[in-house]
């Protein structure tokens, strides 16, 4: 499961381990109808 994280950070130009940390922190309050937006295909650097 990790390395399919790390490939779709990768084919999508995000450092994994940035997007790994941010999502973690994002994840406990972020609203379960927007989870999508935590994809990696989808992700942002939040602010």
């Amino acid at each position: 499961m990790l390395y399919s994280l790390v490939a779709s950070c990768e084919a999508n130009g995000i450092n994994p381990e940035a997007y790994l940390a941010d999502v973690l922190l994002r994840v406990q309050t972020h609203p379960a109808a927007r989870i999508e937006e935590l994809l990696p295909h989808r992700w942002t650097v939040s602010a």
